[in-house]
């Protein structure tokens, strides 16, 4: 594959994602500039990471050529930017959500649909490997009609992503209800590193069922869980003919003849290997479930998933298909919204169609 070489607008937390990629695989990605308004941390980041930065959209777009364009700035500034690419007729890769509410992603959607902008979203959790193993296990026929998910992995957007992915819907409206609880728990790490004493913190729980016609969500997630060192994820799918439970599966393989397995993560640089460290991919029985499309390279899952979505992004961008489409971020974030005021509120509520399901 030839180098994609792409640009950043936005200098946060998650844009240094990006770049580490790139740093760790310059055979595959180059960050050729970045927009970067702030002048002090624009020469941080050149400092640190050697790339270009921009003061202002118009000496950004014009420092070279680009094969499209990640957008990773704040929910109220991210509609503007990707439509100021967009007109310019540049492709965009918006992190998630790509706009605030409900009101501003109709916007968005109707504006690039006139302008004909190239705009996917950068929604990297089903490309993470163990999420990416179990999506193509459902889709192998195994587990036979899916009926049932049970999703506690991500927040939002970016667990109802899951929850369609896993139950094979689109844009099919949802019967929603919910509810909070809040708890105790022992502080653990977070995005500045693991704690420096014992210290006793709320842990708030968000409990929601989706309904899709003869198709049951249950969605359940702490914000702890991203970083906890006691907080698991658990994901549960359940078929006519099986059923995947996190890292395990049973299914029939006739009336009479139950199969059961795990997937296996195959990793590289163990036990005396000296292939060198990286994730190959994960076995679920005899078969390739999954296979990392970017090794070699010392990247996390999260890492692997927004390689993943870069490669993709390209391929799209030359022709290929989607990476993943703008109208499904959307959906996503429509119904995250919905379960959210769901559970603030406690009443049942329904969602409708909405423009870009149409």
């Amino acid at each position: 594959m030839s180098l994609i070489e792409f640009g950043i607008v936005g200098r946060g937390w998650r844009a240094e994602f990006y770049l580490r990629i790139a740093q760790m695989q310059p055979h595959r990605f180059a960050v050729r500039a970045m927009l970067v308004r702030d002048e002090e941390r624009g020469r941080e980041i050149e400092e640190k990471w050697g790339v270009k930065t921009y003061r202002d959209m118009e000496s950004f777009v014009s420092s070279g050529a680009l094969l499209f364009v990640v957008v990773c700035v704040s929910r109220d500034a991210m509609p503007g930017c990707t439509l100021e690419l967009a007109e310019r007729n540049i492709p965009v890769l918006t992190e998630t959500p790509p706009a605030n509410d409900i009101s501003g992603m109709i916007d968005l959607y109707q504006s690039v649909s006139k302008l004909k902008g190239r705009v996917q979203v950068a929604e990297q959790y089903l490309y993470q490997p163990m999420h990416a193993a179990r999506i193509a296990f459902v889709r192998s026929g195994k587990l036979g009609d899916v009926s049932q998910v049970q999703v506690s992995a991500a927040h939002g957007y970016h667990g109802i992503s899951l929850i369609r992915k896993l139950l094979g819907i689109q844009f099919e409206n949802a019967i929603i209800s919910g509810q909070r609880f809040t708890s105790e728990i022992v502080k653990g790490p977070g995005r500045n590193g693991p704690p420096e004493s014992e210290e006793i913190g709320n842990s708030v729980q968000d409990i929601a069922t989706l309904r899709f016609g003869n198709q049951l969500a249950l969605f359940d997630f702490t914000g702890d869980q991203y970083f906890s060192w006691i907080r698991q994820n658990r994901v549960l799918v359940r078929g006519n003919r099986g059923e995947l439970s996190d890292e395990t599966f049973r299914y029939l393989k006739d009336f009479k003849t139950p199969i059961t397995g795990n997937f296996r993560r195959v990793d590289t640089g163990h036990n005396g290997n000296l292939e060198g460290y990286y994730h190959q991919g994960i076995i679920a029985g005899e078969d390739w479930v999954y296979e990392n499309p970017v090794v070699p390279g010392r990247l996390s899952d999260d890492e692997i998933a927004i390689a993943t979505s870069l490669t993709r992004m390209a391929d799209y961008v030359q022709g290929g298909p989607f990476c993943y489409d703008l109208a499904e971020a959307l959906q996503d974030h429509y119904v995250s919204i919905m379960m959210q005021s769901a559970i603030e509120s406690g009443e049942e509520l329904t969602t409708t169609t909405q423009p870009w399901a149409e």
